[in-house]
């Protein structure tokens, strides 16, 4: 476990000792500027739950100040284990975005890559092809058939993932949309149907995916990191390619590690590059001692994990003006996500699914005897989580700029003219010490805006939710009223001398009894007046506005 050496020159206040009611500064007699050592930050833990031992060793690493019971003062960090639910938090930052437990959700997630991919199907084809259960049924019959009369050949593999499941809940394999327990999820609960990934890369002959840690820092403007190491979870039954006889093997086809933590085994090791659960930093050694290019790896990675936060963004946009609107009091927000990866056998990565609240524990269970447990530290996760934490809470540290600035100030040479005394010396020198020189190097990199360029074309969806927070306002009504149509047609300067007022008031007239004349599955398309943006059953205004404009493209490019 690391220690964190005595901070001995950062200019923060120990916490054994207790502070005068007048803040006390430095002054130097031949300085006329003081320096005032800003305070520990505050971080309320109250609500951390499973990150809380992380969560811990972080701020004792950063020397911070934590609130295990809250506090009736605001804290500067406000560290959620679940999901934002607060609204009585009016400053400070929160670890989580209004909105995004549901934008991630298995069936939201694969229409959100489902609009990117109508758009952009080359660009997003690192996503199986899934169908929506039980909506689509009647589709993914329709599309299987298809395909197998035009190739007999093809014999597929889909596996079911209930859309409100996690740690391996409720996932199993079939070869036929006919097999019987399809029948059951139907009736059941909500589900997504995707194409089973067959070649997956393999070592030591089993299957494994990848667990990378992304911290989105801003929406607004969009900021992504990725941590520089991840988790391998392997299964714990030699892989084989799925036939009737093998389905139900979920050791074999499942990387969970909630799943195969239970399989007789799974091998707990210390090392971070044996065992069942081993660093990601290790694979990529082990990749790149067999000639693999591993570069090529990262960037594919990169470029997955851009182009899905840029699939999220548009709705997650409005979640966020809906909870927090902007000239209103609220916190500002960021989130650590669990990107999980499979790696195919040639090296493409494909994306499996991502978690809004991805596990912080770093320890995990052990039996003692039948039927007694004991938790055991894990250094595996220890290693790879604390270091994601800590580096996310120095990133977010609010007082940062003013930390850095009053460091820069005070290792500048005297302004007076007469020789600097050794106390002024002595002051500087501690001073213009970093605050984080006794940390390790931040382990989280940032991709956007740094590869911003690459991919800002594909962010077409995310300038459309613009419009419709700028000109429907996020205010409980989704509905685009006389008023806003004008100031729309205004603000984009489509009026004009043979477009009077007038004329656009008789057009959102015309507009509005053609939509109220249409039944409701003819309203497949625009953005919807009084429709619900939220709603996870009926596709989102923005994805209607989307398909309209990938319509729109395919005629013109025909």
């Amino acid at each position: 476990m690391y220690q964190a050496k005595p901070m001995s020159a950062q200019g923060l206040y120990p916490y054994g000792k207790s502070r005068s009611k007048g803040r006390s500064c430095k002054r130097s007699s031949d300085r006329s500027e003081e320096y005032c050592p800003p305070r520990p930050v505050t971080v309320d833990s109250s609500k951390a739950r499973t990150s809380l031992d992380a969560l811990k060793i972080s701020i004792r690493q950063l020397k911070w100040k934590e609130f295990p019971f809250g506090r009736r003062l605001p804290c500067d960090i406000y560290w959620h284990g679940v999901s934002f639910h607060d609204s009585d938090i009016f400053s400070g930052l929160v670890n989580k975005f209004p909105g995004m437990t549901e934008m991630v959700r298995k069936i939201t997630l694969s229409r959100a890559v489902r609009i990117m991919q109508n758009l952009f199907p080359e660009e997003y084809n690192f996503y199986p092809r899934s169908w929506i259960l039980p909506d689509e049924f009647q589709l993914f019959v329709a599309q299987v058939r298809m395909v197998k009369d035009g190739d007999p050949s093809w014999k597929p593999t889909f596996i079911v993932k209930p859309d409100s499941g996690c740690q391996g809940d409720g996932i199993y394999l079939i070869k036929d949309p006919s097999d019987i327990r399809l029948a059951g999820t139907l009736q059941s609960r909500p589900a997504v149907v995707q194409e089973y990934v067959c070649k997956p890369l393999l070592i030591d002959k089993l299957k494994f995916d990848i667990r990378l840690y992304v911290l989105l820092k801003s929406l607004e403007p969009l900021e992504i990191y990725i941590a520089k190491d991840g988790l391998s979870r392997f299964c714990t039954e030699p892989y084989q390619e799925p036939h009737p006889r093998n389905l139900h093997h979920l050791f074999m086809h499942l990387t969970n590690y909630s799943l195969n933590i239970h399989s007789g085994n799974f091998v707990h090791s210390d090392s971070t590059s044996t065992g069942s659960k081993r660093t990601f930093s290790s694979i990529l050694c082990r990749l790149s001692s067999k000639g693999v290019d591993i570069k090529k790896v990262w960037s594919d990675i990169i470029s997955l994990v851009i182009k899905t936060v840029i699939a999220l963004t548009p709705e997650l946009r409005v979640f966020y003006q809906s909870d927090i609107p902007a000239g209103r009091p609220g916190p500002t927000c960021f989130q650590i996500l669990g990107f999980d990866i499979l790696l195919m056998k040639n090296l493409k990565p494909i994306l499996l699914e991502v978690n809004a609240n991805p596990s912080m524990r770093i320890e995990h269970e052990q039996e003692l005897s039948p039927g007694v447990f004991e938790n055991v530290p894990s250094l595996v996760d220890e290693e790879v989580k604390v270091a994601v934490i800590r580096d996310t809470l120095r990133l977010m540290d609010p007082f940062k700029k003013k930390r850095e600035s009053q460091s820069q100030q005070l290792g500048k040479p005297l302004a007076s003219k007469e020789e600097p005394s050794e106390s002024d010396l002595a002051s500087a020198s501690a001073g213009s010490a970093h605050p984080e020189a006794h940390l390790p190097s931040i382990c989280l990199k940032q991709v956007f805006p740094k590869y911003a360029k690459q991919f800002n074309y594909l962010r077409l969806v995310d300038r459309m939710a613009n419009l419709f927070i700028r000109f429907l306002g996020i205010k409980g009504t989704m509905k685009l009223g006389p008023t806003g149509f004008r100031t729309f047609i205004r603000n984009c300067k489509l009026s004009s001398g043979s477009l009077s007022m007038a004329a656009v008031d008789i057009l959102y007239i015309d507009i509005t009894r053609r939509w109220n004349s249409m039944t409701v599955d003819q309203r497949d398309s625009g953005l919807r007046p009084g429709s619900s943006f939220r709603s996870r059953c009926d596709p989102s205004p923005v994805a209607c506005c989307s398909r309209t404009y990938g319509q729109a493209s395919q005629g013109l490019s025909r």
